[in-house]
């Protein structure tokens, strides 16, 4: 993590659910190269370790994500800017991050503790559930700084909100409360600041307990839905389906559904 401190993203794995704590309170979470890279790390982690079956990502203090950390060098400052530094730097960072959390075969859900602005807003609305505290907003900052919306902004909300909302978002950069991004359908639920970390452990571990391969091929199905026609679409969920079959939880399901049992899930 080069000079970043390790205990600038917290991880524990509990019950079945990787937790991913960023942890500069005193920057609001402002995100470094090394704790990008880091979050995307233990991402990737999730993916292939079968004992992960969720993943929940949040934030301490005031702050879920005020985006990427300019001041400490996350735009690849330094040295002469030549013609590619600003797009290699962005696939290599912000998109490769929103990336991970798109691709995890794993459910991740947002509890979003605070401001999320910039590619923090994007990291959170990357996930597949958004859990907010009522203490929290989203803010398209991008336009205050003079900048174009990074971190698959300008892919993620449109497909949330449709283009007129997102252009509104995305022009004015006013900070949008949690009931409103509720109202809007970017958070699926809003609760009191007091209750956001127990909701969010109840949700993952109702997860944790499900058929996690199904989970997973229903995850990329979705996110697949709005880029491709429904003859492909139609396709690939055949194919998902005739893979989720081979599965032991698809078997266990169809088995208690005969027997009338509760079905347990392992994961498999």
């Amino acid at each position: 993590m080069g000079e970043d401190r390790v205990d600038w993203v917290l991880h524990e794995t509990v019950g079945g659910v990787s937790y991913i704590t960023l942890n500069r309170p005193e920057a609001l979470n402002a995100l470094t190269p090394g704790q990008r890279d880091r979050v995307i790390a233990l991402l990737d982690e999730a993916s292939g370790d079968p004992d992960v079956r969720a993943v929940v990502l949040t934030g301490t203090g005031r702050g879920f994500c005020a985006g990427a950390d300019l001041r400490g060098g996350a735009s690849g400052g330094g040295g002469e800017r030549i013609a590619g530094d600003v797009a290699r730097t962005l696939r290599l960072g912000a998109q490769r991050l929103i990336a991970a959390v798109l691709d995890c075969e794993k459910p991740v859900i947002a509890a979003v503790n605070g401001t999320a602005a910039g590619l923090g807003a994007h990291l959170a609305l990357a996930c597949d559930l958004v859990l907010a505290a009522e203490s929290a907003r989203f803010i398209e900052v991008f336009v205050r700084r003079g900048l174009v919306p990074d971190g698959g902004g300008a892919y993620l909300l449109p497909r949330l909100v449709g283009p007129q909302k997102a252009k509104e978002l995305m022009f004015f950069g006013d900070a949008l409360p949690a009931a409103d991004a509720e109202r809007l359908g970017l958070v699926n639920r809003v609760v009191p600041d007091g209750e956001l970390d127990k909701t969010a452990r109840e949700w993952a571990a109702r997860l944790a307990a499900g058929p996690t391969r199904a989970l997973a091929m229903t995850k990329q199905l979705v996110n697949a839905s709005l880029d491709t026609d429904r003859a492909t679409a139609f396709a690939t969920e055949a194919a998902a389906q005739e893979i989720n079959m081979t599965t032991e939880d698809a078997q266990e399901g169809v088995r208690s559904f005969v027997r009338r049992t509760t079905p347990e899930y392992k994961g498999r």
